[in-house]
């Protein structure tokens, strides 16, 4: 399934004009693929960073995302924000071409935000979209206007990565599918540096206990009154992917 899976995206980018690799704000290194980006390059063709998920990051990390990303163009698909920035640098790229009528590659890892991407571009519900990682299943041709069209992918995975917390925090591993749910949301906790006690108002001196706060004030317990751990850790990871916690 994976090697089918690149030779879609292997003929997106033949196909293609313009890519968009799409990258969440809070953890875009970790969303970055590089396999894809050398393979947009290897094919000569123009490559264009899409940071989602901009509503979920302060001024000063957008600072620095655009010194490291660039070209890039930030979006919130849920907020609304970035789409005509986003069209205006596509059609820039076409006219650098010379073509009136665009063809645009959508890529990046499953969960990342692709398909709300193509959503906010054509400004109607075309490409499904889904929290569950990996729904897309198949390029799908969208036409967003009359001078651009785009061909949303499945998301890819790096051939041989195998990092398991990477793929929690990014979202390609969902919440409810991860053993020991525990060790990640520790370590989501120690990657967040306080703004996970932050979004659910407690103070803690190390992640476990970060953990046994939060579920005592959701009051998430097991007979005899201690703490459900791993029903909490979900939850965490669960609001994590889903979007809801912030970094400032």
């Amino acid at each position: 399934m994976v090697k089918n899976f690149w030779h879609m995206v292997n003929d997106v980018i033949r196909r293609a004009d313009v890519l968009l690799l799409v990258l969440d704000a809070r953890v875009p290194e970790l969303t970055r693929n590089r396999e894809i980006e050398r393979k947009v390059d290897r094919a000569g063709k123009k490559l264009i960073y899409v940071i989602n998920k901009c509503d979920l990051i302060g001024k000063e990390i957008s600072e620095k995302h655009k010194k490291k990303y660039n070209p890039s163009v930030f979006v919130s698909s849920t907020q609304h924000l970035g789409t005509t920035k986003l069209r205006e640098r596509i059609l820039i790229e076409a006219k650098r071409i010379g073509k009136e009528r665009v063809v645009v590659g959508v890529l990046g890892y499953p969960n990342c935000g692709k398909s709300s991407v193509i959503n906010a571009l054509k400004g109607k519900g075309s490409a499904k979209t889904s929290s569950v990682s990996g729904y897309t299943r198949g390029i799908q041709l969208v036409k967003a206007d009359n001078k651009i069209m785009l061909l949303d992918t499945p998301g890819v995975i790096p051939f041989r990565e195998d990092d398991d917390l990477k793929h929690v925090l990014i979202g390609t591993k969902m919440f409810d599918k991860v053993k020991d749910p525990d060790i990640y949301a520790m370590e989501l906790i120690k990657f967040c540096k306080g703004l996970i006690e932050t979004h659910y108002d407690i103070k803690a001196k190390d992640e476990y206990e970060a953990l046994e706060k939060i579920a005592f004030k959701f009051n998430k317990l097991v007979k005899g009154g201690e703490p459900n751990i791993e029903l909490i850790s979900r939850m965490i990871l669960k609001d994590w992917q889903q979007g809801k916690i912030r970094l400032s």
